[in-house]
């Protein structure tokens, strides 16, 4: 039996061991060497060649990954590790770097319980270091910091031991700084990496070698020895001795929580229901033998079997072949396979249990978020929450009409397989609206349709998803929205939400959606805890985004019977906003009276919705409408002699510099660039740095557009949305 076929075999045995399971994730900034860690990993528990490891990239199986040389899709492998004598199963998920591909890492920390945080040597902590490490905390996942590419540190930058210690301090300490600020408050000290108690280590990742301190009292080796293989060009027979698959997977055993250390504090914060439930008690336990709780991270298309589902098993087994729900779904589906995964390949098994990572085939339901259980009134997960909001849209539409139908599966499993991807179709003209993080996503996505679907498409060129606002409000002077038939009238006010509570909702902190009568209550106190009004918050309808509909009014009749109704005209304005039918974004929308028709026949879907968007738009205006927009965090790193027209491409892009650290031979620019003015950065970069200029960007959120550049945007909009030239006034939504 070949060494693989005996890894599968222990690894099945493993599984229903609970103790003995450790789920990771590797998360890193873009070029980091997170995937070359990957690789080392798998060869070093016998799933690919040693020789091959850290070059062939195994976990990015896709072809644009290796086209490329980064990790677009997050993938993950099984495999065991012995620690002295005793096996364990090590499901390992990699993850992306490049921030269009951010959803990916935020799912695949739901699926892991540790996280190796790996910073190169060289260039230390970057934006998308914290963003990865803020991502893990938030999903209460324990950190541990591997620094990689210590060789270079040695033979290319010549530096010696002190100095070397003084770099590995500073990412320790940054490392340790972004844990403090957004881990859980009970666990921001527990979870500092020290040197000292094993939870850093160091070596290279391309040269198959690693160390920490538990390592080097076992295999005896010092700091001067590696320095003394280093020079020598020894790396070979030094990762002989202190193999990096062996150094870090002892430190993920001995220090990263099994399932069933984990699933205690994670339970409560990532599942919303009753913790003294059998259900939840279950979860927390991590019982094998319990219902089944299973939450799906990932699909992913295989050619030959159609959308595989990858998801973690938090309680009871998935078996072969039995009935299960995808809440949410509209039957029962099957089981066809239960599997483990290698990189590309699925390994068949009869059943996975709780604790571990299976993929699925079967479950048309499934989707990224979405709860499996056998019983359909099972309470699900919280939904995941991303930290980046899609800020790029291209139109796109098959170029033959006889692909249409086809077109609109393949957009349907590409919407599926990636949360981060917003879909809306016009089942018309066949035209899709792709919304995503960047050019390069919007770039994969379209490739996929293309090559992976065979449907030639035509792609506009990108566009700009700006946000609609307020700047001031209309207390005092309510907007009446008439009904078509002119019996029901609604009377809206409108006023900014706080920035802090923009960023509570952003977060999830209140949740999403219409807000049931009897959660109103401990819904208003939650707001009431951030500042806001108590009493006036317990009214509340709807959230949706970063935008809260409240019901202000006293004593009307009927209305109860109208709120589905009502909340679905204030959804359908925060989709498309007054001025350029952009989304809403940090709006209050109170809704202070109202005068309804005593026949329900008279105050239907018909009547009541458009009285209520037109009484919101119409308010929306009168408290001035205003546009934001999305920007990046951008950092350029560029030799002295050109950093002056890295500069100027950066202030012709309304681009503000924030800082301009210099170390010896090199600048870096760091500052923010507005999304809209980023198109094509890439290739003036090069050409004003001469190719010498290396840069990483970091979605920032939404800012004000100025002033001045508020009718030429909004016209610019609204005439690529085919809508009327001049904006709406008040007058237009008083009819």
């Amino acid at each position: 039996m070949g060494r693989k076929e005996d890894n599968i075999e222990r690894a099945v045995e493993v599984m229903r061991v609970r103790d003995k399971i450790r789920n990771l994730a590797i998360a890193a900034h873009i070029d980091h060497g997170k995937t070359t860690l990957s690789d080392n990993l798998i060869a070093g528990a016998g799933m690919m060649s040693e020789d091959l490891a850290g070059k062939s990239r195994v976990l990015d199986f896709d072809d644009q990954e290796s086209a490329r040389g980064i990790t677009i899709n997050a993938a993950s492998a099984s495999m065991v590790h012995d620690v002295e004598g005793t096996d364990y199963l090590i499901n390992l998920i990699d993850t992306p770097g490049h921030v269009d591909f951010g959803g990916d890492v935020t799912r695949a920390m739901r699926a892991v319980d540790g996280c190796i945080i790996l910073a190169c040597a060289v260039e230390g902590t970057m934006p998308q270091t914290e963003t990865v490490v803020r991502q893990a905390l938030k999903e209460k996942v324990r950190p541990v910091l591997f620094i990689n590419k210590v060789d270079r540190l040695i033979n290319e930058l010549q530096i010696d031991g002190p100095e070397m210690m003084k770099r590995f301090e500073k990412i320790i300490t940054k490392v340790n700084k972004l844990i403090y600020t957004f881990a859980p408050a009970e666990l921001r000290k527990e979870w500092q990496v020290d040197v000292k108690k094993g939870t850093v280590a160091f070596g290279s990742a391309y040269y198959n070698w690693g160390m920490s301190i538990p390592y080097m009292a076992k295999s005896g080796i010092n700091f001067t020895q590696i320095f003394e293989y280093c020079h020598n060009d020894q790396q070979k027979e030094l990762a002989k001795k202190a193999p990096v698959h062996r150094v870090l997977l002892d430190m993920a055993v001995d220090k990263l929580p099994s399932p069933l250390v984990a699933q205690e504090y994670r339970i409560p914060n990532i599942w919303q229901g009753d913790l003294e439930s059998d259900f939840a008690k279950s979860m927390i336990k991590c019982d094998p033998d319990g219902p089944l709780s299973l939450m799906i991270v990932k699909i992913w298309m295989d050619p030959h079997a159609g959308e595989v589902a990858v998801g973690r098993v938090y309680s009871g087994s998935i078996k072969h072949g039995e009935s299960v729900w995808a809440l949410g779904g509209a039957k029962a589906e099957r089981v066809q396979q239960v599997s483990m995964m290698v990189g590309g390949d699925r390994i068949a098994v009869a059943e996975v249990s709780a604790g571990n990572i299976a993929a699925l085939t079967g479950i048309k339901s499934a989707a990224a978020g979405v709860t499996i259980t056998r019983n359909k009134d099972d309470t699900g997960f919280e939904p995941i929450r991303h930290y980046s909001e899609p800020v790029v849209t291209v139109a796109v539409e098959p170029k033959s009409m006889k692909d249409l139908p086809k077109f609109v599966d393949a957009l349907r499993s590409l919407a599926k397989s990636d949360a981060s991807l917003q879909v809306s179709t016009n089942a018309e003209t066949g035209e899709a609206l792709l919304a995503g993080m960047g050019e390069l996503h919007l770039e994969i996505t379209t490739y996929r349709i293309e090559e992976e679907q065979g449907i030639k498409v035509k792609v506009s060129e990108p566009i700009v998803v700006y946000r609609e606002s307020i700047e001031g409000d209309n207390k005092g002077r309510p907007f009446e929205g008439k009904s078509p038939n002119r019996h029901n009238r609604f009377y809206i006010e409108v006023e900014p939400m706080p920035d802090d509570i923009i960023k509570e909702l952003r977060d999830g902190t209140f949740g999403d959606g219409p807000v049931r009568t009897k959660d109103a209550k401990s819904t208003g106190n939650k707001f009431g805890e951030f500042g806001m009004d108590k009493d006036l918050m317990r009214k509340i309808y709807a959230i949706n985004g970063t935008n809260v509909l409240i019901n202000d009014t006293k004593g009307i009749q009927n209305l109860h019977e109208t709120r589905e109704l009502i909340i679905e005209g204030f959804n359908d304005v925060c989709k498309k906003g007054p001025v350029a039918e952009e989304p809403l974004m940090g709006v209050m929308v109170r809704l202070v009276d109202a005068k309804l028709h005593e026949d329900a026949i008279h105050r239907g879907p018909a009547q009541t919705i458009p009285a209520v968007r037109n009484s919101m738009k119409g308010a929306l205006i009168r408290a001035r409408s205003v546009i934001f927009e999305p920007m990046q965090n951008i950092r350029i790193d560029a030799p002295n002699d050109v950093i002056g027209g890295v500069t100027g491409e950066l202030n012709k892009r309304r681009g503000i510099i924030e800082d301009m650290p210099v170390d010896g031979g090199t600048a870096s620019v760091i500052g923010k660039m507005p999304v809209a003015e980023s198109f094509g950065f890439s290739n003036s970069v090069r050409a004003a740095s001469q190719g010498r200029a290396v840069w990483n960007t970091e979605n920032a959120g939404y800012v004000h557009l100025p002033r001045e550049l508020f009718n030429k945007v909004v016209a610019e909009i609204r005439d690529r949305k085919g809508l009327k030239s001049e904006l709406p006034g008040e007058a237009q939504y008083m009819d």
